[in-house]
């Protein structure tokens, strides 16, 4: 295992690849690269004023339906990446809510918008240290999986607005970094590695020290027996490269900074571990059904 390289704190820690290959830098702390960076930018927060203030002239108050992200591009001249940029920086702030299939909305104005926290001299990176999270429940975190997945469901999904509007180029990389290595395992305990790695990166890349610490408790709870033997008995060939195709689709959507695209493969992933984890376990593990 090893941290971040080239950093002055911690990064999350990543599985030695089996090949040797060097890992790329991590997004605490990390150096980066030309590219997006931290954070939303300035032109990104005032086309999102923009959009905003246009929207709320359309109509008063929550519930009023904001343009297509192509209606938009065309009306403020701009491209529909940066209007994707701009709405998934409103959502994170709670201005506005996407809907699958419905569009996109305004939130009740009079709700403070809830700006993402940023960490401070390496805080998310402490913070996100399973030994760091403090548990109260079964000793060492040995949590029933039904109760591992139900709260993972809960979190995961709903913080990938987040994700999409705070994610670095650098903390992208590292997913890609992740990804890498998962398709190159050669074993469970390996692939597993890089799982939990990928799912760390991404939830620190949310740039808010409670989210991290909330996950930092979540694997925790993946670190205990309970949940390493049921996950071990469900692995598979075909579910390992389920899962690789999982993580693909859940990164390249924060890639494409598609907030409701990331939401919904971040749902479908954990939706087939729960899956694969019940077929298994719903016999032996209580609280499976």
């Amino acid at each position: 295992m090893r941290t971040a390289a080239g950093t002055g704190s911690p990064g999350p820690a990543l599985p030695e690849r089996s090949s040797g290959v060097v890992g790329a830098a991590q997004p605490d702390g990390a150096a980066q690269p030309a590219g997006r960076a931290a954070g939303p930018s300035r032109a990104e927060q005032r086309l999102a004023t923009l959009i905003l203030a246009q929207s709320q002239r359309g109509g008063p108050g929550s519930g009023s339906r904001l343009p297509t992200e192509r209606q938009l591009a065309v009306d403020l001249g701009v491209t529909r990446s940066s209007v994707r940029h701009a709405l998934a920086l409103l959502e994170a702030q709670g201005r506005i809510s996407r809907e699958v299939g419905r569009g996109t909305f305004l939130r009740d104005p009079a709700q403070p918008p809830a700006a993402p926290a940023q960490p401070e001299g390496g805080a998310a990176a402490r913070a996100g240290a399973p030994d760091g999270a403090a548990l109260s429940g079964p000793v060492g975190g040995d949590f029933a999986p039904a109760d591992v997945m139900t709260v993972r469901r809960l979190l995961e999904p709903a913080s990938m607005p987040l994700v999409v509007a705070w994610a670095t180029a650098a903390d992208l990389d590292a997913m890609d970094h992740c990804l890498d290595g998962g398709d190159h395992a050669v074993s469970y305990e390996e692939f597993e590695g890089w799982d939990l790695a990928l799912h760390r990166c991404i939830m620190r890349s949310s740039r808010s020290p409670l989210l991290a610490a909330l996950y930092g408790a979540i694997e925790q709870a993946r670190h205990g027996q309970v949940w390493g033997d049921l996950k071990r008995r469900s692995s598979s060939t075909q579910h390992r490269q389920e899962y690789r195709e999982d993580h693909r689709a859940i990164v390249g959507a924060l890639r494409a900074r598609d907030s409701a695209a990331a939401v919904e493969a971040m749902r479908l992933h954990l939706t087939r571990v729960s899956e694969h984890l019940l077929a298994t376990g719903s016999a032996t593990v209580g609280g499976w059904g």
